[in-house]
């Protein structure tokens, strides 16, 4: 976004100061005419193995800051925004120079706005919550019965947990003083034979670790290595094709990401009207299917306000603060809304919905499970893992990526085998046209997004009659 400069700096020193005091110290220095403050204190812990044993564990803890500077000028508002590690007073009087010089350097903002107006939240005062390494004192010791059920079998097991609590402070020369606390875990599991010539990949996201059960995904996971015992070569073409949830999430976090207004606006994405303008009011995809985000979502629970370090096409820094509630994305098939701040609203005529950090899909009337979908297939191809998916064309919103740990061959309702891998291509809003039968929705991780950077997802799983394998790949 022009008129704004952002950039980091290194790691703090001197005496630990509250998340709350280092606010307040940065708001109490900064020489703009406004400022935004947001302090996040991360804790989190960890464990790994490989060849049925434990082989490393770990907590962190670090302090993070942003400082976003506005100055106001004749001709705008220029802002300037400075990220790094600090847990001191020190460290954050120097955020807040640095912040206040960029604003003073950069170019007005075209995204300038009026800030957020005060408000407070109940538990502003309360402390971080930490992780440690207790919440996995029912993981672990059920992790060393599956490894030793895996070794009885000749099958060696590669995986990790990890647990994230962030704890969320925003300040700002307007009064606000808003806090979120956000628990995430996700555990990933793959198996392999004993002579590693056949794999399966098993994973799921978490809030607390309570229901997670090492030796039930490694029965899932001996049951896939089992369904791969026979193996069959199938060229490339178009197959009926189950999708788990876990490769649903895969597709729809894509379709959620590119959902930007402004980008749709200009023409330039799958939800463009051309030459300007965007689908919304358009059916897109089927009539039963619904694309939607909410913080209070159960077992979704994430931020009900915006935090936005830096200005871009889809966040603006203005909008800091800015409450969050339920949005539809797609309703009943029809495009509803596009990922707005308040300045691409204004381009577009349409409301305010900034990006929320978690996505439901679902498909109405639709119940059971994933086998209950091979149950129902004659002849056709479970995918349980896509990897490496990367965009082909904006426009019509073509992806590409592998198969990976596992394509098993579906006959007469039942998998009688493992294939080969494939490159694939296929357009997330396409299938949402073309799907055949869905499931229930349920929690999902994705495998591509899923442990880094968007984990918070529920859907179901899809059967599409015609799914493009482009192309055999060999990677095993």
């Amino acid at each position: 976004m022009s008129g704004a400069t952002s950039r980091s700096i290194g790691p703090s020193t001197g005496f630990p100061t509250d998340p709350q005091g280092l606010v307040e110290h940065a708001l109490a220095t900064t020489g703009a005419d406004d400022c935004v403050v947001i302090v996040t204190d991360r804790t989190s812990a960890n464990l790994r193995w490989a060849n049925n044993t434990l082989t490393t564990n770990g907590m962190m803890h670090g302090v993070d800051v942003t400082v976003v500077s506005f100055v106001r000028g004749s001709d705008g508002v220029s802002v300037g925004s400075v990220s790094g590690s600090a847990s001191t007073r020190e460290r954050v009087a120097e955020l807040v120079t640095a912040a206040d010089a960029a604003a003073r350097a950069a170019a007005p903002a075209e995204d300038a706005a009026e800030l957020v107006p005060g408000r407070d939240s109940p538990d502003w005062a309360e402390p971080p919550v930490p992780t440690d390494i207790h919440v996995y004192d029912t993981v672990a010791p059920a992790l060393g019965e599956a490894f030793g059920t895996a070794a009885d079998g000749d099958r060696v097991l590669y995986g990790f947990v990890n647990h994230e609590i962030a704890t969320t402070y925003l300040g700002s020369s307007t009064g606000l003083r808003l806090r979120h606390v956000q628990p995430t875990g996700h555990w990933a599991c793959t198996g392999k034979s004993a002579d590693l010539t056949r794999s399966a990949w098993l994973g799921g996201a978490t809030r607390d670790f309570t229901g997670v059960d090492p030796i039930g995904f490694e029965q899932q996971l001996a049951t896939r290595l089992g369904w791969a015992e026979r193996r069959h070569e199938l060229p490339e073409g178009r197959y009926d094709t189950i999708l788990p949830p876990t490769s649903v999430a895969d597709l729809m976090i894509d379709a959620y990401w590119y959902a930007g207004a402004r980008v749709a606006w200009e023409g330039q994405s799958a939800y463009s009207r051309r030459p300007t303008g965007t689908r919304i009011g358009e059916r897109l995809v089927r009539p039963e299917v619904s694309l939607w985000s909410d913080p209070g979502a159960p077992g979704l629970e994430c931020a009900p306000f915006v935090t936005a370090a830096a200005s871009s096409n889809d966040s603006s820094v203005f909008d800091n603060g800015l409450p969050l509630g339920r949005t539809d994305w797609i309703r009943d098939g029809v495009l509803t809304s596009l990922l707005q701040t308040r300045h691409s609203a204004a381009m577009t005529s349409q409301p305010v919905t900034p990006a929320i950090d978690n996505l439901t899909l679902e498909v109405a009337g639709a119940t059971g499970s994933i086998d209950d979908l091979v149950a129902g297939t004659e002849r056709g191809l479970l995918v349980t893992s896509l990897w490496y998916i990367r965009m082909v064309d904006p426009q019509s919103m073509l992806l590409t990526g592998l198969t990976r740990d596992g394509v098993y061959l579906v006959e007469h309702g039942e998998i009688t085998g493992v294939v080969n891998n494939f490159r694939w291509n296929e357009s997330p809003l396409d299938l949402l046209r073309r799907f055949s039968h869905a499931s229930a929705t349920v929690p999902a991780l994705s495998r591509e997004w899923g442990d880094d950077y968007f984990s918070r997802t529920a859907t179901p799983a899809l059967r599409v009659p015609d799914f493009n394998m482009s192309s055999v790949s060999r990677a095993q």
